[in-house]
């Protein structure tokens, strides 16, 4: 099979179209043949090294987050409450953060659900690492309860589009930050207000926060201290927030690291299956202009997710 396969880390030059051997599943596992494969800012931090600090060892398949359709099984599998069979479509998040730029991927059968039939591959595979990561930041260490009021930082991003969409279910009031040209978006997803960082600070225009759900960092994330009440929480997807600011202004603070939750994606995949989510695509790219793919993701410009097709 086709797969994207780095033999060292390095910048996208590393990266490698070749012919490898499919993946045999294990015990529990699926064989799933890839539709689709969405990137991540995660996969080209492993490829520039950070799959050290993962424990990953090159050579290896890149790619975390696939749609796709079951192979052929001998028996029926079942995880929790789901049975996969073969030619079920189905999509999820890999996480050993690896293998899915390939035209076949095997993976724990708890790391899937089955794809919503209305969905299109593109759209499900660009479901799960920022639906379980705004999930994971938002309630888990958050703790969002309707009525309380947060700010999403980047909103119009993978991660904050779909926390401004999953906090507004909760019934919480959003407000979300973003350039004013996503301004239309970001308020159809739900977010009761919208705030243009490039003509207004958003401590200008916002008081009494429960909780702050940063994805961008930086200066952005120092600022919002001052704007959350005390016993408040500020959650950041990109840097660890500064434990002494937490103790002067009477915070709490936390670092999400996504991880695969079975019972979390089935609740987003109803969400999903319920047209309460949704997502924007930004380009759609051949598995053999990975490097443009990575490009585009590292610039920081795309507005929406990134997908590749083996």
């Amino acid at each position: 099979m086709k797969a994207v396969r780095i033999e060292r880390y390095g910048n996208e030059d590393v990266l490698e179209l070749a012919e490898v051997e499919r993946p045999t599943p294990g015990d529990n596992e699926l064989l799933v043949k890839v539709r689709a494969a969405a990137v991540n800012p995660v996969d080209w931090k492993i490829r520039d090294g950070l799959g050290d600090i993962f424990g990953l060892k090159p050579p290896l398949i890149l790619g975390c987050e696939v749609a796709g359709t079951v192979e052929a099984v001998d028996r029926p599998i079942r995880t929790g409450l789901k049975d996969f069979v073969a030619d079920d479509e189905v999509y999820g998040y890999l996480g050993a953060y690896s293998g899915g730029y390939a035209e076949y991927v095997a993976a724990p059968a708890s790391e899937f659900v089955r794809k919503p039939k209305h969905i299109d591959f593109d759209t499900a595979a660009s479901v799960p690492v920022a639906a379980l990561t705004a999930w994971q930041g938002i309630f888990d260490h958050g703790e969002l309860a309707r009525g309380q009021r947060i700010l999403i930082t980047g909103a119009s991003g993978a991660v904050g589009s779909m926390a401004v969409q999953l906090a507004k279910n909760k019934g919480a009031y959003v407000i979300g930050t973003g350039s004013g040209r996503n301004q239309e978006f970001v308020r159809k997803l739900g977010a009761d207000e919208f705030v243009d960082y490039k003509k207004t600070k958003f401590e200008d225009k916002v008081n009494a926060l429960d909780l702050v759900f940063d994805t961008v960092g930086g200066d952005t994330q120092e600022r919002a201290f001052q704007k959350l009440k005390r016993g408040g929480v500020l959650v950041s997807t990109v840097s660890p927030p500064s434990a002494e600011k937490a103790k002067k202004f009477g915070v709490t603070v936390a670092m999400v690291a996504v991880r695969p939750n079975p019972d979390q994606l089935a609740e987003i995949n109803r969400l999903l299956e319920s047209g309460k989510l949704k997502v924007r695509i930004a380009t759609v790219l051949p598995l053999a202009q990975v490097k443009k793919a990575h490009q585009i993701s590292a610039s920081g410009h795309a507005d929406g997710k990134i997908i590749l097709r083996p």
